[in-house]
C-alpha cells in the first residue's frame, strides 16, 4: 500500500460513510416523499400535535432564504456547498481517523450539502417534508440533510467550547 493511501487510510476521510449514509438516506426519503404524498400544505399528514410530515418545494436556502428570486440562486448555493464540502474533506484529511468529534460533524454537513445540492441539480428546487410547529407558529419545513448540516454546525460550535475549556485548564 502506497504511503499517501496509508495516510489517507489513518486521516478523517475514512469517516465520509456517514456522509454516504446520510446522503442516500435523504434521497430515498425525498424519493419516496415526491412519489406518495400529494404537494403542499393541504395534503400534510398529521403524525403529531406538533408535527406533520408534507411535501414542498424550497427554491432558497434555510427559511426559504432567496426562494423568491430569479433562479441564479439555485447555482449560488450549489457553489457553496461544492466549495464548503471541498474545504471540510481537506480538513478531514489533515484530521487523524480517532477524532471522531470532528470527522462525524464534517461528514453529517457534507452528506447534508451533498443532499440538497442533488435536489437543486436534479430537480431545480429543494424538497422539504419535515413541519414543526407550536400553536400557530411553523418552523420552516426542513428535510433530514438540513438536520444534518445544523447538528453537524452545532457539533463543531460545541468542540469550539470543548477545546477552548480543555486550553485553559492546561
Amino acid at each position: 500500500m502506497s504511503e499517501q493511501a496509508l495516510t489517507l487510510k489513518q486521516s478523517g476521510v475514512r469517516w465520509l460513510w456517514v456522509a454516504i449514509v446520510i446522503f442516500f438516506a435523504d434521497i430515498g426519503i425525498k424519493l419516496w416523499v415526491m412519489d406518495s404524498m400529494g404537494y403542499g400544505w393541504a395534503n400534510r399528514i398529521e403524525v403529531l400535535p406538533f408535527f406533520n410530515l408534507l411535501y414542498v418545494h424550497n427554491y432558497g436556502a434555510a427559511f426559504s432564504f432567496l426562494s423568491d428570486q430569479a433562479g441564479w440562486q439555485r447555482w449560488l448555493f450549489t457553489g457553496i456547498a461544492f466549495g464548503v464540502t471541498a474545504l471540510l474533506i481537506y480538513w478531514m484529511s489533515r484530521l487523524p481517523a480517532k477524532e471522531k468529534w470532528n470527522n462525524i460533524a464534517y461528514a453529517m454537513i457534507i452528506g447534508g450539502a451533498v443532499g440538497n445540492v442533488f435536489d437543486r441539480v436534479v430537480h431545480g428546487f429543494v424538497v422539504d417534508y419535515l413541519d414543526f410547529f407550536w400553536g400557530s407558529y411553523h418552523w420552516p419545513a426542513f428535510n433530514l440533510a438540513d438536520s444534518a448540516i445544523c447538528i453537524g454546525a452545532i457539533m463543531i460550535i460545541l468542540d469550539g467550547f470543548r477545546s477552548k475549556k480543555l486550553r485553559t485548564s492546561n
